[in-house]
């Protein structure tokens, strides 16, 4: 009976990889993964055409990566600033002023539209490429997380323009996938 239940297991193992490869090469969702489908609007995700599901599920995996390092890069900088200038560093710090502009009108924004606020910490409302900027004009303070300026400064550029597809809703082409793998391991190499 061991032996059966064990080539039961065996089979099953091999059917579901199998399926797994029909799913990717064809790409198509069986529903064989309950918890996914359960996470997906069920109302209105089906109206939408096969091949935009299909690109969605594909950039997902970039977009988590992304958000994963820019909400850790907001982090990093918000405790390097904490520590000093202290608790109201964004008045202390060295902030470009076009920056500070930018984020009083962006929380305004927010206010006006009487949406849900989505942070006390003015980090919050600054861009990508803003973050790059307070880190530069404070980099005495950055000095000492980062092996090289420049290669910061390179580094934040790339991962910049990498951002704006992943951001806006465009399929990143395959040079750029592999481009922004590599964009990320040289921002933790320049961390080493």
């Amino acid at each position: 009976m061991e032996d059966k239940i064990k080539l039961f297991a065996i089979s099953n193992q091999m059917a579901e990889r199998s399926l797994d490869y029909v799913e990717r090469d064809l790409k198509i969702d069986l529903g064989r993964n309950v918890h996914l489908s359960e996470e997906k609007d069920d109302e209105y995700y089906p109206q939408f055409q096969h091949l935009i599901r299909v690109e969605a599920r594909e950039m997902a995996v970039h977009y988590e990566l992304f958000y994963c390092l820019e909400v850790s890069i907001r982090k990093m900088i918000n405790e390097k600033l904490l520590s000093e200038p202290g608790e109201d560093w964004w008045e202390k710090a060295d902030i470009p002023d076009q920056t500070r502009k930018n984020v009083k009108d962006n929380i305004q924004r927010e206010i006006d539209s009487a949406f849900t606020q989505r942070s006390e910490n003015e980090l919050d409302y600054t861009t990508f490429g803003e973050l790059g900027e307070i880190v530069r004009k404070n980099w005495e303070k950055f000095g000492d997380l980062f092996n090289s300026q420049k290669g910061f400064n390179r580094v934040m550029n790339s991962l910049n323009l990498l951002r704006g597809p992943i951001a806006h809703c465009s399929p990143l082409a395959e040079d750029e996938i592999v481009r922004l793998k590599l964009t990320v391991r040289d921002w933790f190499r320049l961390m080493e």
